[in-house]
């Protein structure tokens, strides 16, 4: 078992403007306990590094494993991450970003992401934490208390369809939102529109519900990502066939179902 202090990192992305506000750097953690069938990071369900075709020369977060094959994931510590966090706080402190901690799902790093979000709060560098919320109270509690802000996913509210489609129900990410609603001031909950899935009116509109009975105001918009799909090629496995269908309603109309009941709805983080 690895202790607080190291982690397996697939990628840091730098100069996002999605993940939070400002201008930040994404750090992206492996393991997730969901499958979801629209994820654009396959590659981060896995906890430890594994094979994944060679498509071009290595990047840093890949390690040769075979002549064709690489290993994705390499094992960083705290004080590696935050020297690459470090390197963008000039941009941090003019656009009033930060560092945002993703997946995956993070919390299934809960030590080694609880060690960097106190690190970066000994340096007043504004955190951000983007979870599916599937995940132990106690650790997204854990979590929740040294970031600045969470980014937490609602994708489904009918459990069974919430099963069908990431391979888990929604009760607990459920029940831990409520949970965190009490204790957290700055929650902004993220919807994946995946077309005729979960960007239904009825869905929607059931998120909205659910929302109204919450002090969270904040919703973020995020258009369905198609760019993953060559990954689990990459991967050797199979993906969920790739709807045609077009959204089921236009952006605009979405906001407003959220706009008209009080809510900053935006497109994208």
């Amino acid at each position: 078992m690895k202790n607080s202090g190291q982690g397996i990192v697939f990628d840091i992305k730098r100069y996002s403007i999605h993940d939070g506000p400002g201008i930040r750097t994404t750090i992206f953690l492996k393991g997730c306990p969901l499958k979801c069938e629209w994820c654009h990071n396959p590659e981060s369900w896995n906890p430890e590094p594994e094979p994944i075709d060679r498509i071009s020369r290595p990047k840093r977060f890949q390690k040769p494993y075979t002549e064709k094959q690489d290993l994705i994931g390499i094992e960083m510590s705290v004080n590696e991450v935050m020297e690459e966090i470090l390197k963008d706080e000039i941009f941090y402190d003019e656009s009033g970003g930060g560092a945002t901690f993703s997946g995956g799902e993070p919390l299934c790093q809960t030590a080694f992401l609880t060690a960097l979000l106190g690190a970066c709060r000994e340096r007043a560098i504004h955190t951000a934490l983007d979870t599916s919320g599937e995940a132990p109270l106690k650790d997204l509690k854990a979590a929740a208390r040294l970031a600045d802000s969470i980014l937490y996913d609602l994708k489904l509210m009918d459990n069974e369809a919430h099963k069908k489609f990431t391979g888990a129900g929604n009760r607990r990410i459920l029940n831990n939102l409520r949970a965190l609603d009490s204790q957290h001031p700055r929650i902004t909950v993220r919807i994946p529109l995946i077309p005729q899935i979960t960007d239904t009116k009825e869905n929607l509109v059931a998120i909205r519900d659910f929302l109204l009975t919450l002090s969270i105001r904040r919703v973020d918009l995020l258009p369905y990502n198609r760019l993953g799909k060559a990954k689990y090629q990459r991967l050797h496995r199979t993906p969920a066939p790739d709807s045609a269908e077009p959204p089921s309603r236009p952006l605009e109309d979405i906001q407003r179902w959220f706009s008209d009941r009080g809510f900053e709805a935006a497109t994208g983080g």
